[in-house]
C-alpha cells in the first residue's frame, strides 16, 4: 500500500511562549499555516508534483507578512530586504535556488525557475533578478516589502548593535526594546502520489545582517535537500550552524549510510551538529513511506503536515 500524499510546513523556530503571543495573533499564525497547507494539498490530491505542491505552499508563506520570508522579510543593515530560496527535486537530484535577490515577489518560484529553465543551482543579485525577470515573474518595488514591524527590528537592532534573528519577544538586560530570538525562514516538504519528494525553502535572512550575507537557506544540503532514496528536509534556524553543519544533508546521509531510520537520524543529526555546537532552530523531513518529523531544539516552532484529505495539524509551542 502506497503511502498517502504528505506535506509538512514550517514558518520559523525559536523563543515562542504561549506568553509571546494574544490569542488572535496565534490565530492569525494557524490560519496561514493552514491556508498554506491547504494550498499544497489540495494540488496533490489532484495528482501534482511534490516540487508544485511544495512551491505553492512556500508561495503563500511568501506572500504572507507574518513570516520572514517575501513579503514579510526583514531588513539589513543597509535597510534593504534580500531575500533567499532554494528548490530540489528529490525524483531527479535538480535543484535550484537564488540568493541576495531584492525585488522578485516570490522567490521560491525564482529558484523553481532556476532548477528547471536555467541549466545551473544558484543564481544571486542581480544576475538572478535579471533571470526572474527574464521568466515573467512578477516583481515588486521596495514598499511592497516594507513592513512596520519589520522596521521597528531593524531599528531596535541598529540601537543594540545586534544581528537579530527573527521573532521572539524575549528582553535582554537594560534593553527597552525585544531581541528577536525567532529564526525566520519559511519551507515546506512534500511526498506526491507517484512517490516522490521534494522541499522548498525561503527566508528575508537576519535584521541588520551584513552586506551580501547569505545564510543556509539557497545552499543545497544546508538548510534545502531532497532525495527519493531517503528524506526531504527543510531547515530553520541560525544558518551559520546549518551551513557549518551541512544539516539537511546529514540527516540523509545517515539514513543511506547508516541505515537509520527517518526518526533517528532526524534526532542524531539535532544533537550532533546543533545541540553540540550551541546551533539553535529546527527541520521538517519527510521520507517516501511518509513517515515525518517535525524537529526543534528550540521553545518554539511554527509548523504543521497534513496528509491525504485529511485535516491540517497545527503547532506552535513545545508542548
Amino acid at each position: 500500500m502506497s503511502a498517502p500524499v504528505t506535506l509538512l510546513v514550517h514558518g520559523g523556530a525559536g523563543t515562542l511562549t504561549r506568553a509571546d503571543l494574544s490569542p488572535a495573533q496565534e490565530l492569525e499564525y494557524r490560519d496561514a499555516l493552514g491556508q498554506a497547507l491547504r494550498a499544497g494539498q489540495s494540488l496533490l490530491l489532484r495528482g501534482a508534483s511534490a516540487v508544485d505542491a511544495g512551491v505553492a505552499a512556500v508561495s503563500r508563506l511568501e506572500d504572507c507578512p507574518l513570516f520572514n520570508a517575501g513579503k514579510g522579510s526583514v531588513f539589513t543593515h543597509e535597510g534593504r530586504n534580500e531575500m533567499d530560496a532554494a528548490v530540489m527535486d528529490g525524483a531527479t537530484g535538480q535543484a535550484g535556488a537564488v540568493a541576495g535577490v531584492v525585488s522578485v515577489r516570490n522567490p521560491v518560484l525564482a529558484a523553481q525557475s532556476v532548477m528547471q529553465r536555467s541549466g545551473h543551482v544558484l543564481l544571486i543579485g542581480q544576475g538572478a533578478e535579471a533571470f526572474a525577470q527574464s521568466q515573467g515573474l512578477a516583481m515588486e518595488g521596495p514598499e511592497y516589502f516594507h513592513t512596520a514591524h519589520r522596521w521597528q527590528q531593524l531599528q531596535a537592532a541598529l540601537a543594540n548593535k545586534q544581528v537579530m534573528l527573527d521573532h521572539d519577544g524575549q528582553r535582554q538586560p537594560d534593553q527597552s526594546q525585544p531581541i528577536d530570538r525567532k529564526f525566520g525562514t519559511v519551507g515546506a516538504v512534500a511526498l506526491d502520489a507517484h512517490g516522490h519528494l521534494a522541499a522548498a525553502t525561503s527566508t528575508g535572512g537576519m535584521t541588520n545582517k551584513m552586506f551580501g550575507r547569505v545564510g543556509d537557506s539557497p545552499l543545497i544540503g544546508a538548510g534545502t535537500y531532497a532525495c527519493d532514496a531517503t528524506a526531504a528536509v527543510s531547515a530553520t534556524g541560525a544558518g551559520e550552524f546549518f551551513m557549518r553543519g551541512v544539516v539537511a544533508h546529514d540527516i540523509a546521509a545517515r539514513m543511506a549510510y547508516g541505515g537509520l531510520s527517518l526518526a533517528q537520524a532526524t534526532e542524531a543529526t539535532v544533537r550532533d551538529k546543533l545541540d553540540a555546537t550551541g546551533g539553535r532552530g529546527g527541520v521538517i523531513a519527510l521520507d517516501r513511506q511518509g513517515h515525518y518529523q517535525l524537529a526543534f531544539n528550540t521553545e518554539g516552532m511554527y509548523r504543521g503536515v497534513v496528509q491525504g484529505d485529511g485535516p491540517p495539524q497545527i503547532a506552535i509551542y513545545r508542548d
